[in-house]
């Protein structure tokens, strides 16, 4: 009776082996499809981490076992936490983890619940030819937008701007406009979107 719970209670060597085996199986897709959302290159994550690109190729191919000393950066460099990488399974961590939206190319993290009322996003912008044709569009509602990383091109109607990290800018999104990478590096945008007619204001200080 005792050998019969003890079984149950605690999962056999051979058990836990293949757990492990499916869950390091996961990583080399989720490594290729994380490098592609952020819109680099094996060769710009080489540079970012110091972890050859063979060495990229084959982790996210199945051919090399991930280790930590190689997920540390990976996971520095996407900016995710190091359980994302692995997929392993949440442990009560309160935080709200939020999936990932694609749109027009880029990728966005919404930040807020959908309802009414202001919604935060974080939109990660792959590169981009700096002189490819840029596509204004309009709806209702007002926009705020705050640079965290890389240059950002801001279109409204016939004025252009160029954003640095820490610039911001607010406009009313009735006005044909457009927000895209102002170059090849990938850059990060904080979004607030204020529904038609509420404009969203920052307090200083």
């Amino acid at each position: 009776m005792r050998s019969e719970m003890a079984a149950h209670e605690h999962p056999t060597p051979e058990t836990g082996e293949t757990d492990l085996r499916e869950l390091l199986d996961g990583v080399g897709p989720r490594l290729r499809d994380l490098r592609r959302r952020r819109g680099m290159t094996l060769a710009q994550v080489a540079d970012a981490t110091g972890v050859g690109v063979s060495t990229l190729s084959r982790l996210e191919s199945g051919g090399r076992r991930p280790t930590l000393e190689l997920l540390v950066p990976l996971a520095r460099t996407y900016r995710v936490a190091l359980d994302d990488l692995v997929g392993a399974p949440p442990t009560g961590d309160p935080r709200v983890r939020p999936r990932p939206e694609r749109r027009h190319g880029n990728i966005y993290l919404p930040l807020t619940p959908h309802a009414s009322g202001v919604q935060a996003y974080k939109a990660i912008i792959p590169g981009r030819d700096p002189d490819a044709p840029v596509k204004l569009g309009r709806h209702d509602g007002y926009e705020w937008c705050y640079v965290l990383s890389g240059r950002v091109r801001l279109d409204l109607a016939d004025r252009t701007t160029i954003l640095e990290p820490g610039e911001a800018a607010e406009f009313d999104t009735r006005t044909p406009h457009a927000i895209v990478n102002a170059g090849r590096e990938v850059a990060e945008v904080l979004h607030l979107f204020g529904p038609q007619g509420e404009q969203v204001h920052v307090r200083e200080g």
